[in-house]
């Protein structure tokens, strides 16, 4: 009984670690300008990530380009870092 508690507890405490470490995620690829963006990802939408929330701004929308702490993403890659569009189109 005693070596079940002590394999249960271990499985407790290293599972999560273990389920971290399978599933790694690139660093998402921010660029200062459009044109490097485009070129990192020219099959993709080019949008503007506000770095802080997570929320990324399309080219016609109000704040394309225009927060304090952004940068110029592809849509895919910010999708798949668990970003996501802005709901209000602005």
């Amino acid at each position: 009984m005693r070596k079940f508690i002590t394999v249960l507890l271990l499985t407790g405490f290293l599972w999560p670690y273990g389920a971290v470490a399978q599933s790694p995620t690139a660093p998402l690829a921010t660029f200062p300008s459009e044109k490097p963006a485009q070129q990192h990802c020219p099959a993709d939408t080019v949008v503007w990530l506000n770095l802080p929330s997570g929320i990324y701004h399309f080219k016609d929308e109000r704040w394309y380009g225009n927060t304090k702490s952004g940068a110029y993403v592809g849509q895919r890659e910010a999708d798949r870092a668990g970003d996501r569009a802005t709901r209000n189109g602005q």
